[in-house]
């Protein structure tokens, strides 16, 4: 989708998804010592605001101008400071080294999810994490959800290849339950997190 149909989506409705932040994220970090974060296709903000609120110094970029509007009033309402660049996470470069870089559900083309990991491999600092999650291609016959396009899905192992040398901690599906009208659904994900030694 480019920026305006985002913008679109973003525009039809309250939050698209909720404010609470992603489960795996807030698996990802516990115990770890806040330092400086980037979460990169950041959206309507709720991970990044989730961060801020729990310490992080967190810089958020999407290509949105109606997502980011809609980040800027989350983190306002939190009462917490987020940096919000507007820019395409398949071209921009990072200004600065992060402790933390999610890339949380970007379903894009091959060539660009390749192009965006490039630029948040060379994010992390040293002992940094990156932490990537997508739909996984499995979910599009056994789970709920997600682009119905196979190419936009993710595989744990593909994702980890595109890593270059951070060193690889977790390649794998995880289970993820979606409320879908009263009923409980159940999304397979691709989870990697990998670190920067």
């Amino acid at each position: 989708m480019t920026s305006g149909q985002w913008d679109d989506r973003y525009r039809a409705q309250g939050l698209v998804w909720t404010a609470d932040p992603n489960r795996f994220l807030v698996e990802a970090v516990a115990g770890l010592e806040p330092g400086s974060a980037l979460d990169l296709a950041c959206g309507e903000g709720r991970n990044a605001v989730w961060l801020a609120a729990n310490g992080w110094r967190v810089t958020g970029v999407d290509f949105s101008p109606v997502g980011l509007d809609k980040a800027r009033l989350l983190a306002a309402e939190a009462g917490v400071a987020v940096d919000w660049e507007l820019a395409d996470v398949t071209a921009w470069e990072a200004p600065a080294r992060h402790d933390l870089v999610i890339v949380l559900y970007l379903h894009l083309d091959p060539p660009a999810v390749r192009a965006a990991l490039r630029r948040a491999v060379a994010a992390v600092a040293p002992g940094g994490r990156l932490l990537v999650v997508g739909h996984a291609v499995r979910n599009l016959t056994d789970g709920y959800g997600g682009p119905p396009d196979p190419a936009l899905l993710y595989e744990p192992e593909q994702i980890a290849g595109e890593l270059g040398d951070l060193s690889v901690e977790r390649a794998e599906e995880v289970l993820r339950p979606v409320e879908v009208d009263g009923a409980v659904e159940t999304a397979i994900d691709a989870l990697v997190l990998a670190r920067r030694t």
